[in-house]
C-alpha cells in the first residue's frame, strides 16, 4: 500500500513531524502567492492569536505570576504551532499568509511570556530584556526583508532555539524555577545564533542581488 503524499512528495513520519524538511519549500508559501486565509492550518494561527491576549490577561491577574491556567494556556499555545503543522502537511492548505503568520505569533508568544516574567520578576530580568529586543528586531527584520523582495528562511538553530525560549516561561510560572533559567539562556543562545544566521543569508542575497544587475557602464 502506497504511502500518502502531499503534493507528490511521501509524507514519511520524519516529515510529517517536522523534522524532515529536505526539497523546496511548498510554493504556496513563496512571496507573491496569494495569502489564501480560509484554511484549517490558518484557523488554528486565527485561534492562537486571539489566545495570546486571554494568557496575558489571565496571567497578570494572578497573585505572583505562577497560576496553573494561564501555564496551561500558554503551553496551549505554543503546543498548537506544532499541530498547525502537522494539518498543513496532511492536508497540503499551505498558504502565503500561514507561512508569514507561523513565525509571528510564535515570537508574540515569547514577548506575551516575558511580560508575565519581567512583572512577577519569575526570571532574570536582563536576560529576558535581551530576548525581548532580539524578538522585536527579528519583527524588524522580517518586515525589512519583506520589503526587499528577501526571503529568509527559518534555519535549524532559530527552530531548536524556540522552544526552550518557549520552555523558559512556562516553566517559570508553573513554578520550576530553575529549570527555566536553564532554559532561559539556552534559548537566549541560539535565539542570538539563529539571528547572527539570518543576517547573513540577508546579505547574501542582497549580495547575490547586486551581483545580478546589469552594470550601468557601456
Amino acid at each position: 500500500m502506497a504511502k500518502p503524499s502531499v503534493k507528490g512528495r511521501r509524507l514519511t513520519p520524519f516529515r510529517l513531524a517536522g523534522l524532515d524538511r529536505s526539497g523546496p519549500l511548498p510554493p504556496e508559501t513563496a512571496a507573491g502567492q496569494p495569502l489564501r486565509p480560509w484554511t484549517l492550518p490558518n484557523l488554528i494561527g486565527y485561534l492562537r492569536l486571539g489566545m495570546l491576549p486571554v494568557f496575558v490577561y489571565i496571567a497578570l491577574q494572578s497573585e505572583d505570576g505562577r497560576d496553573r491556567t494561564a501555564a496551561f494556556l500558554f503551553a496551549a499555545i505554543a503546543a498548537s504551532d506544532y499541530l498547525d503543522g502537522i494539518l498543513a502537511r496532511v492536508t497540503g492548505q499551505y498558504s502565503r499568509l500561514g507561512a508569514l503568520m507561523d513565525p509571528l505569533v510564535d515570537r508574540l508568544l515569547v514577548l506575551s511570556g516575558i511580560i508575565v516574567c519581567w512583572n512577577f520578576e519569575l526570571l532574570p530580568r536582563w536576560a529576558l530584556a535581551v530576548l525581548a529586543v532580539r524578538e522585536v528586531a527579528m519583527l524588524a527584520l522580517a518586515q525589512w526583508a519583506l520589503r526587499h523582495g528577501l526571503e529568509l528562511r527559518i534555519n535549524w538553530v532559530g527552530r531548536w532555539g524556540v522552544w526552550p525560549a518557549m520552555a523558559a516561561p512556562f516553566l517559570a510560572m508553573a513554578g520550576a524555577g530553575t529549570v527555566a533559567i536553564v532554559c532561559l539562556y539556552v534559548g537566549l543562545t541560539l535565539a542570538l545564533v539563529a539571528t547572527a544566521l539570518y543576517l547573513l543569508a540577508g546579505e547574501r542575497q542582497l549580495r547575490a542581488r547586486r551581483g545580478m544587475r546589469p552594470s550601468s557602464r557601456g
